[in-house]
C-alpha cells in the first residue's frame, strides 16, 4: 500500500494535500504536480512511501530541478512509483542507458545461444540472478539521494539516514507539519 502527500510551505506554515500518482508517469509529471501546489514559488515536498519498505522525498523549489532522495533504492525499484524518482541521473548513468542495453541484448542476443539452439541452465550464468530485468543490478541498496534536501527545513542528513519506520511522520515533526500531514493520512 502506497502514501502520497504534498506539502506546500507558505507564509502560514505548512499546508498538506493527499494526491493521487495514477496520472504521474515521470519525474517530470510529479514535479509539474508540485509546482501546481505551489504557493508564491515556495518549497514543495512531495512525500511517497510504500508502507515500511521504502520512502522517498522530492522537494520542488520554484523552477529549480526537483532535489531527491530516496531511503532504499533498491526496494523502490521495485516499485512504480519508486522508479518514477530512480532517474537516470540520480542513479549516475548515462540518460536511456538502460533501454539502449536492453535494445543491444534482444537486437544480438547475448543470451549466448545460437538462434535455435535450447537455452541450457550452462548457457544461463547470470540470468538467475538478475530477476527484476535489465540493468536492475545497477541499482544500489540502501539511501541514494540528497541526503541534504531537508538541512535548511530543520532534519540534518545524519537523522536522515537513520529514519526506517513511520519516517513521513518524523519528517513532518522536524519541519513543524506533523499535525497538517496527519490530517491527509
Amino acid at each position: 500500500m502506497y502514501f502520497a502527500a504534498l506539502l506546500a510551505r507558505t507564509e502560514d506554515g505548512w499546508e498538506a494535500s493527499d494526491t493521487e500518482l495514477d496520472d504521474v508517469e515521470t519525474l517530470s509529471d510529479l514535479t509539474d504536480l508540485a509546482r501546481d501546489a505551489s504557493v508564491d514559488e515556495d518549497t514543495v515536498l512531495v512525500f511517497i512511501e510504500q508502507e515500511d519498505a521504502w520512502f522517498g522525498v522530492v522537494r520542488v523549489d520554484g523552477e529549480e530541478d526537483p532535489r531527491i532522495y530516496v531511503s532504499d533504492a533498491s526496494a523502490a525499484a521495485r516499485s512504480s512509483y519508486g522508479e518514477i524518482l530512480l532517474t537516470d541521473e540520480l542513479l549516475g548513468r548515462e540518460p536511456g542507458a538502460e533501454d539502449t542495453i536492453a535494445a543491444l541484448e534482444e537486437l544480438v542476443g547475448l543470451d549466448g545461444t545460437e538462434d535455435g539452439e535450447p537455452d541450457t541452465a550452462d548457457n544461463d550464468n547470470d540470468d538467475d540472478d538478475d530477476e527484476d530485468g535489465p540493468g536492475a543490478g545497477v541499482v544500489p541498496a540502501g539511501p541514494l539521494g540528497d541526503t541534504g534536501l531537508l538541512s535548511d527545513l530543520g532534519l540534518p542528513e545524519a537523522e536522515l539516514l537513520m529514519l526506517r519506520t513511520d519516517a513521513l511522520a518524523e519528517i513532518a515533526d522536524a519541519l513543524g507539519a506533523a499535525e497538517v500531514l496527519e490530517t491527509v493520512r
